[in-house]
């Protein structure tokens, strides 16, 4: 039995369109066919969507709207009232007293403290039981209770804080006021001046500044304090002044002390000139060699009698290499003194040292330093190696010290006659 269905070999009648080339077109475009069915439908189903979406979104808003308390109108929130502007919390405050004005940079100290410090300017403030405090801030003026427990910088931190301030501020056309401390004395103003402190070189400078305090310099060598208040000039010396230097008259070696050997030398070529029932005075000049970095004396072309030196700088040491450190000479067998004809020739600025008791086994020395002919005294050990050994330690543990008592003294003195009494006046024991 035949299968003709299993295996059809053309026995089936063929249809008449049949064209086994143009297959593949017509199944393209069937294909783009049902793909415009499903972009159409999917058109049709998106608008659908949308809206039942929106309409979800409405209701949920609506339930939550519903669920949310209403606030009564009596008790809704109070917004709370906007902070002072930064730039004003920074903004330091300022002291202001009898026309002077500065700022406050440590706002930590108190009242207290503050009028402490002020104290050395403005003297009716040394009693603080005296002083009251006051802070004047915009339109905002309070006063400090407790000067001696309220720092300046808290205060002004609770001024800035409070609804007072900040509405006041809202109304005022200055939105950057200074925050200004004024100390208050009971008794009455000592004078109003115009601005604060000031060190000036001349008169001229300060009264052109203007300031409340002047410090300035005078030709006669000291130091004044100027005010300058309605009812006149006040001029003062300056003493203690906390706005100039502390400065003291003196000597500060910048080379070594001159060599205990040098100076050995010049007592010897001094004592020469008292030999020989001779009592001659004599002159060195002490040098300091840039180049071996020491001292050197020279003993310059001199004339001298019992009384008197004149002498000529030697041309060798009269260059850069050479510092001239000292002029030093000799008063023979007299004491050792500067002499009016000294002051008057000593005037160049360096050291001068004078010796006198040439004919002692210790001389007697002196020296000044001359500042453009104004001379100080200072003590030859600052500026000389002396004769100074160091001796054992335990004999001062020997030596006892008492302070002398009158009455001993007195018994004593009774024995010496004329010594005697020389001993109780010099004690104060007549």
């Amino acid at each position: 039995m035949e299968n003709n269905n299993l295996f059809d070999l053309g026995s089936a009648p063929v249809a008449e369109d049949f064209d086994p080339f143009a297959m593949d077109e017509e199944l393209l475009d069937e294909g783009a066919a049902v793909k415009n069915d499903v972009g159409e439908s999917d058109s049709a189903q998106q608008p659908e969507a949308d809206s039942t979406a929106s309409k979800q979104a409405e209701k949920e808003s609506k339930e939550s709207a519903a669920k949310a308390p209403v606030p009564e109108t009596g008790n809704a929130p109070k917004s709370k009232p906007a902070k002072a502007e930064p730039n004003l919390e920074e903004k330091p405050p300022v002291f202001a007293y009898a026309g002077a004005t500065e700022t406050i940079s440590d706002t930590s100290m108190t009242f207290d403290e503050l009028r402490i410090e002020k104290a050395g300017d403005f003297p009716e403030l040394d009693d603080g039981k005296r002083v009251s405090w006051t802070v004047e801030y915009g339109k905002i003026t309070k006063s400090v209770a407790d000067p001696k427990g309220t720092s300046i910088g808290k205060m002004k931190s609770d001024i800035e804080a409070s609804k007072e301030f900040l509405d006041s501020l809202k109304k005022a056309k200055d939105k950057n006021p200074v925050c200004k401390v004024k100390p208050r004395v009971t008794a009455q103003s000592k004078g109003t001046a115009t601005e604060y402190k000031g060190v000036f070189a001349t008169l001229e400078e300060a009264e052109e500044a203007g300031k409340v305090i002047s410090i300035v310099p005078s030709r006669d060598g000291r130091v004044y304090e100027i005010r300058d208040t309605e009812m006149g000039r006040f001029v003062t010396t300056a003493a203690g002044c906390d706005m100039l230097s502390e400065v003291r008259a003196g000597f500060t070696p910048a080379l070594p002390r001159i060599p205990l050997k040098l100076t050995m030398q010049v007592f010897a070529f001094f004592r020469h000139y008292i030999s020989n029932d001779s009592e001659s005075e004599a002159l060195l000049n002490i040098y300091w060699d840039k180049e071996k970095q020491e001292f050197i004396a020279d003993a310059p072309e001199q004339v001298v009698t019992e009384v008197s030196v004149e002498g000529r700088i030697s041309e060798k040491y009269m260059c850069d290499r050479y510092i001239h450190y000292m002029d030093i000479h000799s008063h023979n067998r007299m004491d050792a003194f500067f002499s009016t004809i000294d002051d008057h020739d000593e005037r160049a600025t360096r050291l001068y040292t004078v010796v006198g008791r040439m004919d002692s086994p210790v001389p007697e020395i002196r020296t000044r330093i001359s500042n453009g002919g104004k001379f100080l005294d200072i003590d030859p050990a600052e500026v000389f190696e002396l004769m100074e050994e160091p001796y054992p330690d335990e004999w001062e543990e020997h030596v006892e010290v008492k302070k002398y008592h009158k009455k001993m003294i007195h018994k004593a003195a009774s024995k010496c006659g004329k010594l005697g009494k020389k001993l109780r006046k010099k004690v104060g024991i007549l």
